[in-house]
């Protein structure tokens, strides 16, 4: 299958993913916003063709820590995982290179 890339927004997969404040530290609730910010400029050139990223704040804990959307409609994990197979992703790796550019962000905004 052909695919139009970039994709319009309504068509790409929205990956919400929300840090936690005190994956920042013990003053992490003061630095969690600006952090999601700087993330979210990183993150927005990472697979642009099909994702709309949102990296933003874990203020509610009964969110879960990722969640993912198309033309605002949530899919389940597997779901995205087929979504992602179109663009020969694997889900599972993409969450991984997810974390580890997270984590080497925080380290970087830390001064680490």
């Amino acid at each position: 299958m052909k695919l139009n890339l970039p994709l319009p927004n309504d068509k790409k997969l929205t990956v919400i993913f929300r840090v936690e404040p005190g994956s920042l530290g013990p003053e992490g609730a003061n630095h969690v916003e600006p952090f999601c910010q700087q993330a979210g400029e990183t993150f927005k050139t990472i697979d642009a063709d099909f994702i709309d990223w949102q990296i933003v704040p874990r203020h509610d804990k009964s969110l879960p820590e990722m969640a993912f959307k198309v033309a605002n409609k949530s899919l389940t994990h597997d779901q995205a995982d087929k979504y992602l197979a179109v663009f020969e992703k694997s889900l599972d790796e993409f969450e991984d290179h997810l974390i580890q550019t997270l984590s080497r962000l925080v380290g970087e905004y830390l001064g680490h």
